[in-house]
């Protein structure tokens, strides 16, 4: 049985990286060998020099949207915050909210000078509510004026600019996080990645609480992960398609492109385009069908994503790597340095 506490790593809180750097690809970038076990060091600009013609890089290009909110209760005039999750339709969201003791069903709030209001109309099955939305207009228009980025709890700055908290490709609205190991990428960097002849896919996931939720069971198998819609169109199937077929290196940017990958790809390694939910939840253990390179950030200890990195590369592996990320000094998190697993 594999523990939650096995994938524990002590992380000095001065290693948590704030704000991103003032350029994106100037991240440090660790190079880990599966097959040797060989770890190296580099700046992610050079990444490039790890990439061969004919492979295929997957991308994430979900776009965050402002999900949070900060409401007053109409009665009371307690004051809420509300993240939205998932979009149920058109008007009614799963949502997380803090503190959940005052969000009781049949409450109302109101947000800004009430261009938006809301009614709580149920219970999440992981303790958010469901809420019904009222407002003139485009709900986009008004979430862009009254809304904030939902950066993660560890960050505790304000971010001076918003777009760095978005991939320079993220085109689909919809995710309550970034995709951060995206966020390295320039749009230099990646005309340069093209014109040595690389690839480049893209699918969609929207990143909900299944991401960052923690994992409060001992026996990591029992832990569930949330729902996040996906989706992978049949242009960019057919490029991971050709990929495979020709023997070359399928690379997922982000755990989530990788899990997403995971989820469509049959046994032979090859995709169809679809699009659904996704809980899948990858840890050591699991057979990979499509995946053969990672780029990634420094995770969490004790979170999913660590999980999912030691499945593809192994546990001992990850965990002395983050080891050496300490020592090295190496910054870790949304904002922080990225590894590429080949």
């Amino acid at each position: 049985m594999m523990k939650v506490k096995d994938f524990y790593f002590d992380l000095p809180e001065e290693l948590i990286a704030q704000e991103p750097l003032n350029e994106r690809d100037k991240s440090r970038l660790m190079i880990i060998d599966r097959k040797s076990g060989e770890i190296t060091h580099s700046i992610f600009r050079d990444i490039i020099d790890y990439l061969e013609a004919g492979d295929c890089l997957v991308l994430n290009n979900s776009r965050v949207i402002p999900a949070r909110l900060f409401g007053v209760k109409d009665d009371t005039g307690a004051r809420a915050e509300f993240v939205l999750l998932k979009r149920i339709d058109k008007d009614r969201w799963e949502t997380l909210v803090k503190p959940g003791k005052k969000v009781k069903i049949g409450s109302s709030f109101t947000f800004g000078n009430g261009e938006l209001r809301c009614k709580i109309i149920g219970n999440t099955d992981f303790g958010g509510r469901i809420v019904e939305f009222e407002y003139e207009g485009i709900f986009e228009n008004v979430l862009d004026v009254l809304g904030e980025m939902p950066l993660p709890p560890y960050i505790k700055s304000k971010l001076e600019d918003k777009e760095r908290y978005q991939t320079v490709y993220s085109k689909v609205q919809g995710s309550a996080a970034a995709p951060t190991a995206g966020l390295h990428f320039t749009e230099e960097l990646l005309e340069r990645i093209k014109q040595k002849g690389v690839k480049i896919a893209f699918v969609t996931l929207h990143v909900g609480l299944g991401t960052f939720r923690p994992v409060k069971v001992e026996n990591i198998s029992e832990h569930k992960m949330h729902e996040e819609f996906y989706n992978l169109d049949e242009e960019n199937a057919k490029i991971i398609n050709e990929t495979k077929k020709s023997g070359k290196r399928i690379i997922a940017v982000g755990t989530t492109s990788c899990r997403t990958l995971e989820t469509i790809a049959d046994e032979d390694g090859l995709v169809k385009p679809m699009s659904g939910w996704t809980d899948i939840f990858i840890y050591p253990g699991y057979r990979f069908k499509i995946l053969d390179g990672l780029i990634t950030n420094f995770h969490l200890p004790e979170s999913t994503l660590i999980m999912l990195v030691s499945a593809f590369a192994g546990k001992d592996l990850i965990m002395n790597a983050y080891e050496t990320a300490v020592k090295e000094r190496y910054r870790f998190f949304s904002f922080g340095d990225a590894m590429f697993i080949k």
